[in-house]
């Protein structure tokens, strides 16, 4: 695969957030860009100039495994941003057709198995979800779908988190903090899109999202990458206000691709006592009030 573009501008966005004092190098003067030069990478890495320009052209294939270590340590990258390299020059390579877990089955044709499903609606104290790494909503549990009601109401986003974060209002509200789901959200992509550079449905969505939001494509530009395991975040729902809630997400193993997230409220917090009145809210509800999820985009050329 000719990744060569975006190994490219990953590997300089890196250089440019390293400072020299960062390296432990002198800052010296007349630095015509900000952090750190070719020369210095090159020398931290204990590799050639010559040989880390080639490298920052985007040429990764045939690089050995002791090479892209050493440019992570150089350019101190996080756990995260080290994978992101590592699969970018497996796709430069090839052999990511070799190691990609089995072909990933289209949102339409994918539905949690009967186990799965019960797992999530034994799951009452929280919201509970299946997503890919796309940021498509599989499955569900109860709790979930009242909480993301906004999402399943929304025309057009056909339940990606993606979609409704950067064209959908509603999320302004549903996120306080949208700036920083905003960066999450992006992050989570292009990591996938790096662990996964063949998926069209993908590189569709980043197509889209990158012509209709302006700012998921300055977030998008900037090459960041995250791991998303655990952590918390707030959110405000139209029925009960606002929620401040833990989450932890878990890999499917199952499920190649697929993560589990589960989202828990502080023993006695008033979040506590909002999902429960979230809870009685979403049961006095009629089927047909909480909104059904919409149709699978269509295939280029299915309409």
């Amino acid at each position: 695969m000719d990744n060569r573009e975006e190994v490219r501008e990953f590997l300089t966005s890196r250089r440019a957030k390293i400072t020299p004092e960062q390296a432990g190098l002198p800052s010296g003067t007349r630095r015509r860009v900000p952090g750190l030069r070719r020369s210095e990478v090159a020398a931290l890495a204990d590799v050639s100039v010559e040989y880390y320009s080639k490298l920052e052209r985007g040429q990764l294939a045939g690089v050995s495994p002791a090479v892209l270590e050493a440019v992570a340590r150089a350019l101190q990258l996080d756990d995260a941003e080290r994978a992101h390299l590592l699969n970018l020059a497996r796709a430069a390579d090839g052999s990511d057709v070799l190691i990609r877990p089995k072909r990933r089955r289209t949102k339409a044709q994918w539905a949690p198995h009967r186990s799965l499903q019960w797992m999530l609606d034994a799951i009452t104290a929280g919201p509970a979800l299946v997503r890919n790494g796309r940021m498509d909503v599989l499955a569900v549990n109860p709790l979930a779908r009242a909480f993301y009601d906004d999402l399943y109401a929304a025309p057009g986003n056909y339940l990606n988190l993606a979609r409704f974060q950067f064209l959908d209002p509603a999320a302004r509200r549903f996120y306080p903090d949208w700036e920083r789901f905003a960066d999450m959200c992006v992050q989570i992509l292009r990591t996938e899109a790096g662990r996964n550079p063949h998926d069209k449905d993908l590189h569709d969505l980043v197509g889209e999202l990158s012509t209709r939001s302006e700012e998921f494509r300055t977030r998008w530009g900037a090459h960041n990458v995250r791991h998303h395991g655990a952590g918390t975040k707030r959110f405000h729902h139209h029925t009960v206000g606002e929620l401040t809630l833990a989450y932890e997400d878990l890999e499917l193993t199952a499920e190649p691709g697929l993560t589990l997230t589960v989202y828990t409220a502080e023993p006695g917090s008033p979040s506590e006592e909002g999902l429960r009145l979230l809870a009685s809210w979403a049961a006095t509800q009629e089927p047909q009030q909480i909104p059904a999820a919409p149709a699978t985009p269509p295939s280029p050329g299915q309409g």
